[in-house]
Parts: C-alpha cells; sequence; structure tokens
C-alpha cells in the first residue's frame, strides 16, 4: 500500500502507530494500519487503544480537509469521543473513513468506522465531539 503524502493529516502520535493516508473516498481520507507487531494486544488482534487513535485520528483527519477546503485552518480540540468495539481487529489491514455529520463555526460532530476485509463488517466505530478553534491569517 502507498501512502499518500499529505503530512497535515497525520500526527507524530498517528505515525508512530503506523497510521498511513491509503487513499481519498469522495474527497475524504481512509487511513489504515497494517503494522500489527507493535500494537498488538492480544496475540493476534489490534490493542483497543491503537483501534480508538485510527478513529480518532481519521476524524481529525476529514475535519483537516473539510477546513482545508474552505480555505481555513484550525485548532482541533477533542470534547468527547466514543467508541464501540464490535468485532475483535485480527491481524490484517485495519481501515477507517469518518463522516462529518455536522460542521458548525465553533464545534462538529464526526462519525467514524473501521473495517477489515469486508467494509459492512465494521470492527468498531465512534462518534466525536470536536471543539474548532480557527486560525485567523497573521496568528501564530
Amino acid at each position: 500500500m502507498a501512502e499518500i503524502d499529505r503530512p497535515d493529516l497525520l500526527s507524530n502520535y498517528a505515525r508512530s502507530l503506523g497510521i498511513e493516508v491509503s487513499g481519498f473516498e469522495d474527497g475524504v481520507p481512509v487511513l489504515c494500519v497494517s503494522g500489527i507487531d507493535a500494537i498488538e494486544g492480544r496475540p493476534g488482534h489490534f490493542h483497543g487503544g491503537a483501534t480508538s487513535g485510527l478513529l480518532e485520528t481519521a476524524g481529525y483527519a476529514a475535519l483537516r480537509v473539510a477546513l482545508s477546503e474552505n480555505g481555513e485552518d484550525a485548532q482541533l480540540k477533542p470534547i468527547n469521543i466514543t467508541v464501540q468495539f464490535l468485532a475483535a481487529a485480527k491481524k490484517a489491514p485495519l481501515f477507517a473513513k469518518a463522516r462529518i455529520t455536522k460542521l458548525g463555526r465553533r464545534s462538529a460532530n464526526v462519525t467514524v468506522e473501521a473495517w477489515q476485509e469486508e467494509r459492512d463488517r465494521p470492527r468498531a466505530s465512534a462518534v466525536m465531539n470536536v471543539m474548532i478553534q480557527r486560525i485567523e491569517p497573521g496568528d501564530s
């Protein structure tokens, strides 16, 4: 899998987990993590924290793309994130894609799903509420 060159979408934490931008669907990044050895929970399965990190990163990446399409930059801060673990994520590439359900002036609501072989059988999902602090041009 070739990583898409969008370093602005991934934090250092995401990179340390091995998360990559594997592509875009409808203008929204699809993220993937495939190297399980460093983030293994029980043998042969992804650690729940790594799965949560992938979901959270996918949500922030979708928001960054949406804001940049509007010519905006912002600091994103979590209000709350709820993760539902639906099935064990096994030793195979794990993908995640977010859907922005509301993008307001000061907050956003995002849903994210993670899947492996079959997209219609998600391994985990998340609902995120994110505070948006827009950065005005010239601000540091």
